[in-house]
């Protein structure tokens, strides 16, 4: 993923072989000891790495998709299918197809003129962050960042292109988490009109000991199939990243 790309490319070395190192392990045989040592730029790489899939968590897509696969899920009432792997590898992917051109402006704008050498590191991560902001910001809403502009103790912002990253991300995630729940909730309406109605016909029949939700499941995933659920659903969660 170019996320990731854009990371490694601001951090790789641009220096001399003989990199400063910390010292890792010191191996002692014979009364002689090897100390090994770790480049700095592996420790920020590696450094990096870790840190990819909380970026991935809380600058993209990814939280709201996922949340609402989740949630039909749960609606459907198909226990644990489709599966966690199944659900998260749909929310990595569809993730990439809704922030690609995200990704695409940062490399061009960032990581591509660094590596050629026309800009220093900091002003391509500066540069590489901007569409980024650009995209949390227009999915954020100003409740949200009112929120946290006010915990931080601020009096105000004169622009919301003003607003740090510190406060942006929560706001952002905050938000997205909002959206999430909501699109669950319509999701999840008529599913649950369905087993209100198996309910109420099997307590009519007086078959209190049997189950709705086996009767039910059926019905509810004669009509998701039906409507093509899958395909709206898909629809629906990356037309909602460009309706704001």
């Amino acid at each position: 993923m170019k996320l990731g790309w854009i990371g490694l490319g601001l951090l790789l070395p641009t220096l001399a072989p003989a990199a400063p190192g910390l010292e890792a392990v010191t191996v002692t045989t014979a009364g002689t000891g090897q100390t090994y040592t770790v480049s700095l730029q592996v420790l920020a790489v590696m450094t990096l790495l870790a840190v990819l899939p909380a970026l991935l968590l809380s600058m993209t897509a990814f939280t709201r998709i996922l949340v609402v696969l989740a949630i039909l899920r749960q609606a459907l009432g198909t226990g644990q299918t489709p599966s966690n792997q199944i659900l998260i590898g749909t929310s990595l992917f569809l993730t990439g197809f809704v922030m690609l051109p995200v990704f695409d402006k940062a490399y061009q704008e960032g990581v591509a003129p660094y590596l050629e050498e026309k800009i220093e590191a900091g002003e391509a991560l500066k540069r590489s962050l901007a569409p980024f902001k650009a995209f949390m910001l227009r999915q954020t809403r100003e409740t949200d960042l009112a929120l946290f502009v006010r915990l931080s103790g601020r009096e105000s912002l004169e622009s919301r292109e003003e607003v740090p990253f510190s406060l942006l991300l929560p706001a952002f995630v905050t938000s997205e988490l909002k959206t999430a729940f909501q699109i669950g909730f319509l999701l999840f309406l008529p599913f649950l009109v369905i087993d209100l109605v198996v309910a109420s016909v099997l307590m009519a029949m007086g078959m209190m000991m049997l189950s709705p939700v086996v009767i039910s499941l059926p019905f509810k995933l004669m009509l998701f199939v039906l409507v093509d659920g899958w395909a709206l659903v898909m629809e629906t969660l990356a037309a909602s990243f460009y309706s704001i």
